[in-house]
């Protein structure tokens, strides 16, 4: 790869962003705060990243005028979805520096390429079976038991994609429903709690990783993110040093998040990864001194990581469209009364069920009060009422 391709980036240059979505709002916030333009391509016309970059190229990822254009005049381009297609990315790796690159997300957009490659090298995982086709059903069930969860390969995300099964038959109807594509049955295990890590790595092998975050999830989707963990130090530990472990072995660079199921006594497995910045490293914008997002630019134009020190105790908790009481909006004036809770709005449309439409992070010196105030806001708002 040519020197240019690790020279530092620096202010006035483009970002390119694959994706135009919250996270990528996110990111085109951070780099122009920092000084750079951004080139969003995203063919939804509505994009979120795409109402705030410099160029918002409409068109499919697929496209060669938009790829063309990226390649041209992008100094770097990064993506905030697994799902990007591999044509793009080795299009655009051709021209310019792309992270993380495609290998990398090859692994983590694909459920059986990601538990392969972890169970490979040695990273504990709940125990799953493959499933290709409807014949390899019955001996998936044989090894794995009940209870258990289906996950279909690719594309599945915030619970979907996925159905909890307690016996062949429902294994069976929910292949079908998965329109028979390659699924993971997946040991549906008594967790103790779910953690996860974010970090930033570059390509010296430097890594910097924010505090572990405890996560609570309500049919499949992140509900809140509470951050020290309430986990003993020996484990918030063994997370932190995983998530380097698995962003070392795939010499990955940018944002990397490692989700983590805890069981048995405080054994941490790898639940996914993720090869961006992650819901759960939202409580960064308002509580460390530099943000994920912020990270992630950093790591994209060869630039020294950047601190990962929390300096206030946090609680994030997602804002979903079931708050918007049928397009009506929510009680904001229960949330801004507080002064030390910070809002966050995505800028997306048509409010719906399950839709994440935005954020807030209750900040406090002491973590017990941010929780209490953080569910007391939420209830205020009518989300509880909404996912009981």
């Amino acid at each position: 790869m040519p020197d240019t391709f690790s020279a530092p980036i620096l202010p006035d240059a483009t970002l390119g962003m694959l994706g135009g979505g919250q996270l990528g709002r996110m990111f085109t916030i951070a780099a122009r705060t920092m000084g750079y333009r951004v080139m969003v391509l995203d063919p939804d016309p509505a994009s979120p990243a795409g109402q705030l970059a410099d160029v918002h190229l409409l068109a499919d990822y697929r496209d060669p005028g938009a790829l063309q254009q990226m390649a041209s005049q992008c100094a770097a381009i990064t993506t905030e979805f697994e799902n990007v297609p591999a044509a793009t990315l080795d299009y655009l790796a051709a021209h310019r520096p792309v992270k993380p690159d495609a290998a990398a997300v090859s692994i983590a957009q694909d459920r059986v390429a990601e538990k392969q490659w972890l169970t490979r090298y040695g990273f504990a995982t709940a125990p799953f079976a493959i499933i290709n086709t409807a014949g390899e059903i019955a001996a998936a069930c044989a090894k794995i038991g009940f209870p258990a969860v289906l996950k279909v390969s690719r594309m599945g995300y915030d619970g979907k994609g996925q159905a909890r099964v307690s016996d062949e038959a429902q294994v069976r109807a929910a292949f079908a429903a998965m329109g028979g594509e390659i699924c993971v049955l997946e040991s549906l295990l008594a967790l103790e709690c779910e953690l996860s890590v974010v970090l930033g790595r570059n390509k010296a092998g430097e890594i910097a990783r924010y505090p572990v975050s405890e996560n609570i999830h309500e049919s499949g989707i992140l509900t809140m993110s509470i951050v020290p963990a309430r986990v003993s130090g020996a484990l918030a530990e063994a997370a932190l040093e995983t998530a380097a472990a698995i962003a070392t072995r795939l010499d990955y660079c940018g944002v990397l998040a490692v989700e983590f199921f805890i069981v048995g006594g405080g054994q941490p497995l790898v639940n996914e990864i993720a090869p961006r910045p992650h819901n759960s490293g939202h409580f960064t914008l308002d509580a460390c001194l530099s943000s994920q997002f912020e990270m992630q630019v950093r790591t994209l134009c060869n630039l020294p990581l950047g601190a990962t020190i929390q300096h206030t105790p946090a609680v994030m908790v997602n804002l979903l469209g079931d708050v918007w009481h049928d397009n009506g909006q929510p009680n904001w004036a229960a949330l801004l009364e507080h002064p030390e809770t910070k809002l966050h709005i995505y800028g997306k449309q048509n409010a719906r069920p399950g839709r994440k439409m935005g954020h807030y992070t209750c900040l406090d010196a002491s973590l017990n009060k941010a929780l209490a105030q953080a569910l007391q806001i939420r209830a205020r708002l009518g989300g509880e009422d909404n996912h009981d």
